[in-house]
C-alpha cells in the first residue's frame, strides 16, 4: 500500500476504533467483537510500523493498559457423562425440536416446555456424596471414566463438603462445571507478569489445568469456584427446574438467577439475544446457553444419540471474528446447477485458521448484507468450521469500492439462470461445468466407485464428446479409449474394467450417485430401509417422505421433486438400459442390535465395503467407541480407537475374525 492510501486508511481506521471504544466503554453498547476490534487495532499497528512517521500521540496503539499425588487414579462414573451437540441459529433450535417431536405421543409433544441456563466455559466435573459427606469427585474423561481429582476439587470453596439437607438416599451424584472467574483470572495473569513469566492464554484453560494439577496446594491459591446443573440422583424431581431448585437446597452454588422457563422457541430466542447482552457483565467465561427439554420422563424417554441427550442442545454465542478485506467474489456452478458466489478475501487469521474464501451463500445475502468489492469485513467462522461475512463496515469505505453485480447467465456455458426462492439455477443440463461436477461425483468412492475414472479423465471424456453424461460410461469401449492423448492399452483396459465392475451397486450408493440435493449417504442408508426398492422411492407421496425420521420438510422436497422430473426418469431408465442393476440384498438380522466401530487400513476391502456389509446384516456403525460398543474390527495401524476399546473391554476383531463373524452369520 502507498504511503498516501496508508495515510488515508489509517485516518479511517482511528476513526472507527475510537467510534466502537467509545460506544462499548462510555455507553455500554457492544456493535462489534472484541475479535473483530483487535483485528482493526492489528491492521493500525502494522500500518504505522510500516509508515512509522504517520504515528500520532491520539492513535488508539498508543494507548497505555492498564501432599501431592504421584498420578490420578481412574473413576468409573456410575452412569455416562454427556456432552451437548450444538446449535447457531434459531433454524437450528427448530429442527433440533422437530427431530425430537417425530419421537413423541402427540400428547407429549403438546406438554413441552423449555428450561434455558448459561453454558459455563469451563471444566466438567461430577461430585459422589455418601451419608451427606463428600467422598470423591471427578472429571469427566470420555464420558465413562474420568479422573479421581478429589483432594482438588476440596479445595473450591464453593463446593460443600457436607450436603445442608438430608436426602432419602445414602448417595447423591450431581454434576456441573468448575470455572475461574474474570477476576481471578487477572489476579493470576498479573502476579505471572509481575515475575515475567507468559500470561495463561483463557480462564477455561487454567481452570482444567487447575483441577489437574497434582498438588492441591496449587489448586488452593488459584481460587476457583463450581456451579452445578445437574442432579443424577432421584430425588423425585419431575422437570430440570426441580434439580435446580432441589440443588440449591442442597447448598450448591447455581445459575438459578440467570435460568428461565420457556414455553416456545421463540422465548428462547428472546432469552438468548437478551444473555448475548449480559454475557460481558457476567463474572465468569460464557460460551452459550443450553437448552433443554424440561419434563425429566420426557427426556429419559429421548435417550442419548452419539455422545448427547436429545433432549439438550448447546445454543452457541455469535462466532469468534476478525476483519479483512473483501477483494474479488468469484460464481460458481455446482452439480445440482446452483450458482454459488464465493468472496475471496484477503487472508486472514481466526481462530488460527487462516482464511482467504468464504461462501456468500447467494444473491440476497449479498443485498442483506450491502456487501462491495474492497470492502472491510468481519469474517466468523460458524461452529469453529465454516466462514461466514458476519458484518460490513462501511464507516471505513474510501471511494474505491465497486458493486458486486449477479450474472445473469451461467459462468460456465452461458446459458440462462433461472431464480428459485434465494437460488439462482443453470437449468442446462448439458452445461460442461455442471455435467463435470456431477460426473465426478457419480463415480466416486462413496457412489458408483469407478476407481480408474479421476478427474482429468472425466474432463477429456466429456471434452472429445465421448460422454455426454454418466449414463453414457457404461457403453464405453476400449477403442473409444485409444485414440485420446495419453491412453494406452493398459490404462484403457483398467479404466473399461473397473466401469464394468462397477454396474451392480446397493441401492443407497446409487440413490447418492443421483446427485439428489441434499441427499447425502446417511438419507440414503435410511430411504433404502425404508422403502426397499427404487420404484417405491419413485412413488413415495411427500407426506410419506416427510415422516420419516430425520428427512424432514425440505429434504422430503428435493426427494419427491427428484423422482417427478421426466429427465431425472429417463437418466434412471438409460442407466438401467446400459447394464447397472440395483442390489437388493434384503437385510438380515443375524447382526441386529450390534454396534461396530471400524479402525485402521483393512486389506481386503474397504471400510465402505465393511460398513455395507455389516448394515445388510442388520449391524449398526458408530464412528465412535463407548460402552454401547459390541465390537471393535481393527485393521493395521489402528488409531486411539484401539486402546479406548481394549480399556473397556471391548471384544476386538482382526480382519479375520471379521470376515469369520460376517460369513458365520
Amino acid at each position: 500500500m502507498e504511503k498516501e492510501e496508508a495515510k488515508k486508511r489509517i485516518a479511517k481506521l482511528k476513526s472507527a476504533i475510537n467510534h466502537y471504544r467509545y460506544l462499548y466503554h462510555v455507553k455500554d453498547i457492544s456493535k462489534i467483537s472484541d475479535e473483530a476490534l483487535d483485528s482493526l487495532k492489528k491492521e493500525l499497528f502494522n500500518l504505522e510500523q510500516t509508515y512509522p512517521d504517520l504515528i500520532t500521540p491520539d492513535s488508539p496503539t498508543q494507548r497505555i493498559g492498564g501432599k501431592p499425588l504421584k498420578k490420578f487414579e481412574k473413576l468409573t462414573h456410575p452412569t455416562r457423562m454427556t456432552s451437548f451437540n450444538d446449535a447457531f441459529s434459531k433454524e437450528d433450535l427448530e429442527d433440533w425440536l422437530n427431530r425430537n417431536l417425530k419421537l413423541l405421543t402427540k400428547e407429549e409433544a403438546q406438554n413441552i416446555d423449555f428450561y434455558v441456563e448459561p453454558k459455563l466455559d469451563g471444566l466438567a466435573i461430577e461430585l459422589i456424596y455418601k451419608n451427606g459427606v463428600l467422598e470423591t469427585g471427578a472429571t469427566r474423561g470420555d464420558g465413562y471414566i474420568g479422573e479421581n481429582v478429589t483432594q482438588n476439587l476440596k479445595t473450591i470453596e464453593s463446593i460443600p463438603l457436607k450436603l445442608r439437607k438430608k436426602t432419602a438416599l445414602n448417595e447423591i451424584i450431581v454434576r456441573g462445571e468448575a470455572v475461574l472467574t474474570k477476576k481471578e483470572f487477572e489476579r493470576i495473569n498479573k502476579i505471572r507478569l509481575e515475575k515475567g513469566k507468559q500470561p495463561y492464554a483463557n480462564p477455561r484453560n487454567l481452570a482444567a489445568g487447575s483441577i489437574r494439577q497434582l498438588n492441591p496446594e496449587i489448586t488452593r491459591k488459584r481460587k476457583l469456584s463450581a456451579d452445578f446443573y445437574s442432579l443424577v440422583s432421584n430425588l423425585g424431581q419431575r422437570t430440570h427446574n426441580e434439580e435446580h431448585q432441589i440443588l440449591a437446597e442442597l447448598g450448591f452454588k447455581t445459575n438459578n438467577k440467570y435460568n428461565k422457563v420457556c414455553k416456545t422457541i421463540d422465548e428462547v430466542m428472546d432469552y438468548y439475544k437478551d444473555f448475548i447482552k449480559k454475557r460481558e457483565s457476567l463474572p465468569y467465561e460464557v460460551d452459550g446457553i443450553v437448552v433443554s427439554i424440561n419434563d425429566n420422563k420426557i427426556a429419559q424417554k429421548l435417550g442419548i444419540v452419539g455422545k448427547a441427550p436429545r433432549s439438550a442442545i448447546a445454543f452457541k454465542f455469535p462466532q469468534k471474528q476478525a476483519v479483512t478485506i473483501l477483494e474479488d467474489v468469484e460464481f460458481q456452478i455446482g452439480r445440482t446447477g446452483v450458482v454459488t458466489p464465493v468472496s475471496i478475501l484477503k487472508p486472514v487469521n481466526v481462530e488460527g485458521v487462516t482464511i482467504s474464501r468464504a461462501t456468500l451463500h447467494n444473491e440476497d445475502e449479498i443485498k442483506r448484507l450491502g456487501l462491495k468489492i474492497k470492502d472491510t469485513v468481519v469474517i466468523g467462522r460458524a461452529g469453529d468450521v465454516i466462514p461466514k461475512i458476519i458484518k460490513v463496515l462501511k464507516e471505513l469505505r474510501q471511494g474505491h469500492e465497486k458493486e458486486i453485480v449477479f450474472p445473469k447467465k451461467c459462468p460456465a456455458c452461458k446459458g440462462p439462470l433461472v431464480k428459485k426462492d434465494a437460488l439462482w439455477y443453470c437449468l442446462d443440463k448439458d452445461c460442461f461445468k455442471r455435467k463435470y461436477k456431477e460426473i465426478v461425483h457419480f463415480v466416486s468412492k462413496p457412489a458408483f466407485d469407478i476407481v480408474s475414472l479421476g478427474p482429468n479423465i472425466i474432463k477429456k471424456l466429456l471434452e472429445n464428446k465421448l460422454i455426454v453424461s454418466a449414463s453414457d460410461l457404461f457403453t464405453l469401449k476400449k477403442g473409444d479409449l485409444l485414440d485420446l492423448e495419453g491412453f494406452q492399452e493398459k490404462l484403457s483396459e483398467n479404466i473399461i474394467n473397473s466401469i464394468q465392475k462397477s454396474k451392480k451397486i446397493t441401492l443407497p450408493r446409487f440413490l447418492l450417485a443421483l446427485s439428489i440435493k441434499n441427499v447425502g449417504i446417511e438419507t440414503a442408508n435410511i430411504l433404502a430401509d425404508k422403502f426397499q426398492s427404487i420404484e417405491n422411492i419413485e412413488k413415495a407421496k411427500k407426506e410419506e417422505l416427510e415422516n420419516i425420521y430425520d428427512i424432514g420438510e425440505v429434504v422430503a422436497e428435493s426427494i419427491h421433486s427428484f423422482f417427478k422430473n421426466k429427465q431425472n426418469l429417463a437418466f434412471i431408465e438409460k442407466l438401467f438400459k446400459n447394464g447397472v442393476t440395483l442390489i437388493y440384498e434384503k437385510k438380515q438380522d443375524k447382526l441386529k442390535g450390534l454396534t461396530f466401530v471400524l479402525t485402521g487400513t483393512l486389506l481386503k476391502t474397504t471400510r465402505d465395503k465393511a460398513k455395507e456389509s455389516i448394515r445388510s446384516l442388520g449391524g449398526n456403525i458408530s464412528d465412535t467407541v463407548s460402552k454401547n460398543t459390541d465390537f471393535l474390527v481393527s485393521g493395521e495401524n489402528p488409531g486411539s480407537k484401539y486402546n479406548k476399546a481394549k480399556k473397556l473391554g471391548i471384544k476386538i476383531l482382526n480382519e479375520e475374525e471379521f470376515y469369520e463373524l460376517i460369513r458365520s452369520s
